[in-house]
Parts: structure tokens; C-alpha cells; sequence
């Protein structure tokens, strides 16, 4: 298992967008190894509860193209409600081979920040309920914390009722 110290993270291009954005952010650290990249492991291991830590979904859309939703670990994506919410036909989510090309993001350290592109971007709304989500830190064992409204603003993604 790789682990790191606060202190040794080398800086994710998501961290310095934020710091760029002058969006505050806290960075927590945990383990991970190719078997645990789900997110209930990195649940366990961060400072927030499970329903708090939004994993990142990479989607293509019939009409849309690529698109991003950002969901709790502890939920699942409904694909129609988020083909609805992003008025498109169909939605299905993209081949783990294409994440790396499309967004410059491995699985597992998926972030919705400093992606190659800038893809429209929803959070499931339970996001409001919470002073404070994680979202990956652009690298597997490396988790972005910030107001949910100040990722939000900085993505220029909306609120949207997305899971099952």
C-alpha cells in the first residue's frame, strides 16, 4: 500500500487550479493499492463521513458528448435521471481505457478539477446538505476537501438530483 505524509504531496494540477482560483482547500492522504480504488476504502481512511466523499463519473452523452457527475461513494448514478438532467437522450458511462485520454485522469484519482477539457459538470444536490465534500485530488491517495458551493462556482457545474 502506498501512503504518503501531508507534508511529501507533490502539488496535483487540481491543487494548484484551486490555489490559482483562490478557492480554500484542505488536502487529506490515504492508502490505496490496485484492489482498493472504490470509494468506500478511501471512506474509511478520510476524515469525512462516507456520504461526504463524491467520486467523479465520466459519461457520454448521445447528443452532449462528454460529460462529468459528481456523486457519493455510498450512491449510484442513474443514468436517466442524469441523461435528463443534462437534456440528452442517453447517457452511458465511458470505458475506463478512454478516462486517461479525456480528462488526463486515471481511475481511482479522477478529479472534477483540471480536467484537459472543460466538460459540463453536475453534483448530486445531497452536496448542498454539507459544509465540506471531498473530491479526488487528481491522484490516487489524495483527496480535495472545499465547500461544495465553492466547487461548485469554480467548476461552473450545477446542483442536480442524479442518483438511484
Amino acid at each position: 500500500m502506498a501512503k504518503k505524509k501531508d507534508n511529501d504531496i507533490n502539488k496535483t494540477n487540481a491543487m494548484r487550479l484551486l490555489e490559482q482560483g483562490n478557492v480554500p482547500f484542505r488536502v487529506e492522504t490515504y492508502e490505496y493499492d490496485e484492489e482498493h480504488l472504490g470509494g468506500e476504502h478511501v471512506a474509511a481512511q478520510v476524515s469525512l463521513p462516507a456520504d461526504q466523499i463524491f467520486k467523479t463519473l465520466v459519461v457520454r452523452g448521445e447528443k452532449q458528448g462528454i460529460m462529468v457527475f459528481c456523486i457519493p461513494v455510498t450512491m449510484e448514478l442513474d443514468l436517466k435521471k442524469a441523461a435528463k438532467t443534462a437534456k440528452d437522450k442517453k447517457i452511458e458511462m465511458t470505458h475506463v481505457k478512454e478516462l486517461l485520454g479525456l480528462t488526463g485522469y486515471i481511475r481511482g484519482g479522477c478529479s472534477p478539477v483540471g480536467m484537459k477539457k472543460k466538460y459540463p459538470t453536475w453534483f448530486d444536490e445531497t452536496a448542498m446538505l454539507y459544509d465540506e465534500i471531498a473530491v479526488s485530488g487528481g491522484a490516487r491517495g489524495i483527496q480535495i476537501i472545499a465547500s461544495p458551493e465553492d466547487l461548485k462556482q469554480f467548476l461552473d457545474a450545477e446542483y442536480a438530483d442524479i442518483t438511484l
